[in-house]
């Protein structure tokens, strides 16, 4: 039973998506763009975001810093004004760098916290009233599955995930009577310029248009959470519940960290 309103008719359907310069958000504004959906892009890349309008006929762009709270009121007053309306909101901003406690860096880990959990609260900070006040909408959070327990060099980045995918939870419980969807979308490995920093394999990795794909089948579908691709996720998924000794000793023996 799908736990959202299924979304069947993208050409009724204005899609802000922020973080939609590069990797999955603007393979997924593209997507949703080739269905027929109104598609709002927003990023700090002017550049990028002139580029994907110039690509794709009707499309506007809206340029924003996610950390700035102001920034991002007047950026969804902006998109209000230029379509009328928002029916899905994705935020998909992210930062990302490999990091390791024997390599501490406060700066790193306070840059994570403001561009992935703070900026998604900016986000939400300027389109709940609205929401609420239309009764409809949905709100689509990017977490990763790096969220779901601790990761080799991922210090800084999973901890921003996992407080996301916390903070769907929590939103999806008080917003689902309120007329409003919510849902979490947590990749696996996705080819992006964020993963490129990493100097290991990465296993099941995808491109981000077939994440993007994933990412529409999920909302077409109703479901909460997205996660891909099985094959590597339903693993991790499995050792979200693994008592702590046996995951420790799994992910050193996985990794060889």
């Amino acid at each position: 039973m799908p736990l959202n309103p299924r979304i069947t008719d993208w050409s009724r359907q204005v899609v802000w998506i922020v973080g939609a310069s590069s990797g999955i958000g603007r393979a997924t504004a593209h997507a949703l763009h080739a269905r027929g959906a109104s598609v709002v892009v927003s990023a700090r890349n002017q550049a990028a975001l002139d580029q994907f309008v110039r690509e794709h006929p009707g499309a506007s762009a809206v340029r924003l810093d996610v950390t700035d709270a102001t920034a991002v009121r007047q950026g969804a007053r902006q998109v209000l004004a230029q379509a009328g309306r928002i029916d899905l909101v994705m935020a998909c901003q992210g930062h990302y760098e490999p990091l390791r406690a024997s390599e501490f860096n406060l700066g790193a880990m306070l840059q994570h916290l403001q561009v992935n959990y703070v900026g998604t609260l900016n986000l939400l900070d300027a389109v709940i009233p609205y929401l609420l006040a239309a009764k409809a909408g949905h709100i689509s959070l990017v977490g990763s599955v790096a969220g779901y327990r601790g990761l080799p060099k991922a210090l800084a980045y999973g901890p921003t995930k996992a407080a996301l995918i916390n903070l769907a939870d929590g939103l999806y419980l008080d917003l689902k009577s309120r007329g409003l969807g919510v849902s979490i979308i947590n990749p696996g490995f996705v080819a992006t310029a964020l993963t490129a920093n990493n100097g290991f394999a990465m296993p099941a990795l995808l491109s981000p248009e077939q994440a993007a794909e994933h990412i529409v089948a999920g909302w077409e579908k109703g479901r909460f959470e997205m996660h891909f691709p099985l094959r590597f996720t339903a693993w991790l998924k499995v050792m979200q519940v693994l008592w702590h000794g046996l995951y420790f000793a799994l992910m050193r023996r996985t990794t060889g960290l």
